[in-house]
Formats: structure tokens, sequence, C-alpha cells
């Protein structure tokens, strides 16, 4: 059943909030959908008017280009990350349990969240994948970083940072391995698919529950 839920995002990401209008949610559909299809690399407004039949101009109204709304598009599924985290492990006092939920949302968040009409949650899921470095690692990520493009991720890692010094107060590095946990989940993904000389991971059913099995399992000897 789809839900109406508006994620809020740093305005400075868009000229008009597309989840205020039909038009701007089609944008976000099928841009989701083409970039899955296409890769980033070949996509483009033209191609996203044509398919949406519509006007480049209607959508340049919206974005100002398409890396902005590829940032737009990776922190509408880190905002969506945060609060399935915040939802899945309200209540639980248990650091270490609440650490294995996290991780299970990493892995399985695609999967678990309620319908969203105009995101195709599986789709974006593998655009994060594939496409979410795209996003930050640029000549322009210092300015953008100034506009607070990257708090969205920032604070994941802080929530995930936080629990890891629960769990083990004087651990040296708990910003780094939060953002590893969470990096690592999507490159083992995509080299299990891509490049499988590079992970342990098969490209075959049951790939949650393998990449799922290997972050618990670094943590059981990091937070030991």
């Amino acid at each position: 059943m789809a839900v109406n839920i508006s994620i809020s995002l740093n305005p400075g990401l868009y000229l008009k909030d597309p989840q205020q209008s039909e038009l701007g949610k089609r944008i976000i559909k099928h841009s989701i959908l083409m970039i899955d299809e296409l890769g980033f690399e070949i996509f483009n407004f033209k191609k996203l008017a044509e398919e949406m039949k519509s006007t480049e101009a209607s959508i340049y109204r919206y974005f100002e280009n398409k890396h902005l709304l590829l940032i737009y598009l990776v922190s509408w599924y880190w905002e969506w990350l945060n609060y399935m985290i915040q939802i899945k492990t309200f209540n639980i006092e248990d650091p270490k349990k609440k650490l294995e939920i996290i991780l299970h949302t990493f892995v399985s968040i695609s999967e678990e969240n309620p319908t969203i009409d105009y995101v195709n949650e599986s789709a974006l899921h593998k655009v994060v994948i594939a496409e979410s470095t795209k996003v930050y690692h640029t000549k322009g990520v210092d300015e953008e970083n100034k506009k607070g493009f990257f708090l969205n991720y920032k604070e994941i890692v802080t929530t995930v940072s936080d629990v890891i010094l629960e769990i083990k107060p004087d651990f040296p590095y708990p910003h780094a391995l939060a953002s590893n946990l969470y990096e690592m989940t999507n490159n083992h993904f995509y080299f299990a698919d891509h490049l499988p000389r590079l992970t342990d991971i098969s490209n075959k059913k049951g790939q949650n529950e393998e990449v799922e099995k290997m972050l618990l399992f670094f943590i059981s000897k990091m937070l030991a």
C-alpha cells in the first residue's frame, strides 16, 4: 500500500521542491528508473524529458543540473535510511542489539520500506550502490559540504558511531568504523554483481544474508 510521506531535504539542492507537485514526483520517479537502467553518465535531462513526455525546460525549473538531481536522490535515500533506523531502534536499550538492527536495515531497507508511489525503493537502492560515490567524489565537494548537502549521511554516521561507543567506550575510531560499515554494505553488493574477485559475497540468492553476516563478523571482532 502506498504511503504519503515527504522527506525534508536541503533546499539548496533544488529550485522547486519536486515532492510538492505531480510533475516533480514524476521527475523523481523516472530519474530513479532511468539512472538505474542507463547509468548516471549516459542519463541526461533530454532523455528524461522524452521518457516523461515533457520538456527539458520543465525539468530545469526543478533542478539546475543532473549532478544536483543525483545528490537529491541519494540524500532522499540517506534521509529515508535515517528515518527507518530511528523507527526500528526506538526503545531498544541494548546497544549491541541496536547495532545489529542498524546493520540489518543497511542491508534490507529496499525490501522493508512501505511503498511510496513515486519512489521505486529497489531501483533507488541500486542507484545508491552504483552511483552514490559520484555525489561526493567531486572537485566541488568542499563547497557543497559547506552548503550542508551531506548532512543526511553525516547523521547516519553519527548515529552508528554513538552506538559503537555505547558498546565499547574506548574504541578509538567510531566514525571511521561507522562510515566503513555503511560503505562496506554498498561496496560488496556492487562487487558481488560486477567485480566478484574483490569480495567473498556471491551474486546469487541469499546475498542480503551474506552481506549482513559479513558485517556482523567484523563488528564482533572489532568491538569484542
